[in-house]
């Protein structure tokens, strides 16, 4: 893969890992500052907090099996932490075993400032799609993917996407950050306007808490004809983001006849991501490979 001419075009920080590809989302400079500062802090479980760097993480499948799509992978935790194994590298590999690029973003936390992770993912489809062709990608096969916190930003991309700016300087943001299809794991949708004073909120709102500001980030009030197709998991004993989120997001996708697929299984809590529990939940995998077929993504 012939990628390396534009990486050193862009000045992209690039090293080779377990995965087969990491680069900074904002090699100089992120536009806005999250108020961040220090070390990453490591957490059980591979886990991260204290996240102000945006990465990519890019997993090549073999070229011989390559289907040409690819998934943005937006990992969970309550916009304080992101839970990078489970659901995020362990997806990535999946989707690699599948002929699927994953790439899985550790985007900035909020600490109070709500444009900060849509920026990264923004950034991140754009720049998917500006290495296309590099990186062995239809750039017309990118999806985005997230789970609970994440599946919040997947959800927020994929309903206030940009078509692009032709006229830019920057090449990057020429492209398009309309994602082609959803992923959404057991995803936080919508706020509510009689809890926007509680405590938490200042973790993603900071002190711009009023509800005016939170319908932008209630993504099932920003469905359009133009959002993808989607397709949601969850589980039905699931206590921490109540079911409700899903199914009020899958009504208002069939509001406009946009294609949806939906599995609610009876047991799987929440944040069961893509590792094994012996329990139905962990057939979402291969439905959501059958569904890519469907929507033919993938052949």
């Amino acid at each position: 893969m012939k990628f390396v001419l534009l990486t050193l075009c862009l000045a992209f920080s690039v090293s080779v890992m377990a995965q087969d590809l990491v680069l900074d989302v904002w090699p100089h400079g992120a536009p806005t500052g999250n108020g961040l500062s220090g070390p990453e802090e490591e957490l059980e479980n591979n886990r991260v907090a204290n996240i102000s760097v945006a990465k990519m993480y890019v997993y090549f499948p073999d070229e011989k099996m390559n289907t040409g799509a690819a998934v943005i992978i937006c990992p969970g935790g309550a916009y304080i932490r992101e839970a990078m194994s489970h659901e995020g590298y362990e997806i990535a590999e999946w989707l690699k075993k599948n002929g699927i690029t994953g790439i899985v973003l550790k985007y900035r936390l909020p600490n109070g400032h709500h444009q900060i992770p849509l920026e990264d993912a923004t950034r991140a489809i754009q720049l998917t799609r500006y290495f296309a062709k590099e990186w062995g990608i239809n750039p017309d096969k990118v999806g985005v993917g997230g789970a609970s916190a994440g599946g919040h930003l997947a959800s927020t991309l994929g309903t206030r996407f940009s078509s692009g700016n032709i006229n830019s300087n920057d090449p990057v943001e020429r492209f398009s950050s309309r994602p082609d299809f959803m992923l959404l794991l057991y995803p936080f949708i919508f706020h509510q306007e009689e809890d926007m004073q509680a405590a938490n909120k200042k973790i993603f709102f900071g002190d711009d808490n009023n509800w005016e500001t939170a319908q932008m980030y209630s993504s099932q009030l920003n469905v359009t004809e133009l959002t993808p197709p989607t397709f949601l998991v969850l589980a039905d004993d699931d206590k921490v983001v109540l079911p409700i989120h899903s199914i009020e997001f899958y009504m208002s996708l069939k509001k406009y006849n946009i294609p949806a697929e939906m599995h609610i299984f009876q047991k799987g809590g929440h944040g069961f991501g893509i590792t094994k529990m012996n329990m139905p939940v962990d057939q979402w995998p291969d439905l959501f490979h059958c569904w890519l077929k469907t929507i033919k993504m993938v052949d």
